[in-house]
């Protein structure tokens, strides 16, 4: 059973995507509003398919605040990067510049609002990164980075790469950490395990502390479920 809801997710996720990327290019040209409604639609979408079909539930302890923060998430696997638009208030989402190079959904995530960072550009990456952040801050819009830079196994705490204390720097912001277990039924490979995902939004980091203080801070709340 496990197989056959994991292999109807997939068979119903990647095409409804084209169907969300195709409307989201056909409405670009009325401006921003238009293309961030079908985004989020495809969010709620993957999260109906996530708890209806592959019977995954999310709790949430905490409160998203509202207005611009910088929010730090952890990483354990796929369905987070998704559900971030659902838990932030249109987040500018920092990622790899692969993922924004890729054909159809790159456009889609461009005119959306993404930072894309191409850690083989060293420091002109970073820049560009805090140029970007510092353009959403201006647009009102909360900026969501994943600190460890990566998917992380189950378990593991890895330190949070430079780019991160150089955003919180360059923007000035509090810091919103977010901690979750994802990776406990969503493991890299087809199966998905039903069950609950826990997200835990900790206590907002106020702006200005020095890079060791920040990232001690962050790097202990996002791993505040780890197993």
């Amino acid at each position: 059973m496990l197989a056959l809801r994991s292999a109807l997710y997939f068979l119903l996720f990647y095409p409804g995507t084209v169907v969300y990327c195709v409307a989201t290019l056909a409405v670009a040209p009325f401006g921003s509003g238009p293309v961030q409604r079908v985004v989020h639609g495809w969010a709620d979408f993957h999260h109906w398919l996530v708890t209806r079909l592959l019977r995954i539930r999310f709790v949430i302890e905490g409160e998203m605040p509202a207005g611009p923060y910088l929010v730090a998430v952890k990483h354990q696997a796929m369905v987070e990067t998704i559900e971030v638009l659902r838990l932030v208030d249109t987040p500018v989402v920092v990622m790899k510049q692969q993922y924004v190079k890729t054909p159809l959904l790159g456009p889609v995530m461009r005119r959306y609002g993404v930072i894309g960072v191409d850690r083989e550009a060293g420091a002109s990456a970073l820049r560009e990164m805090m140029q970007r952040g510092k353009q959403a801050i201006a647009d009102g819009r909360p900026v969501v980075i994943f600190p460890e830079g990566t998917r992380v196994p189950v378990g593991e705490a890895p330190e949070l790469r430079p780019g991160f204390a150089g955003l919180y720097r360059a923007l000035g912001l509090p810091v919103v950490p977010v901690a979750h277990d994802s990776g406990r039924l969503w493991p890299k490979g087809f199966i998905k395990r039903p069950g609950v995902i826990n997200v835990r939004i900790g206590e907002v980091i106020p702006a200005g502390l020095k890079r060791d203080a920040i990232e001690t801070r962050v790097h202990a709340a996002i791993n505040d479920l780890r197993l």
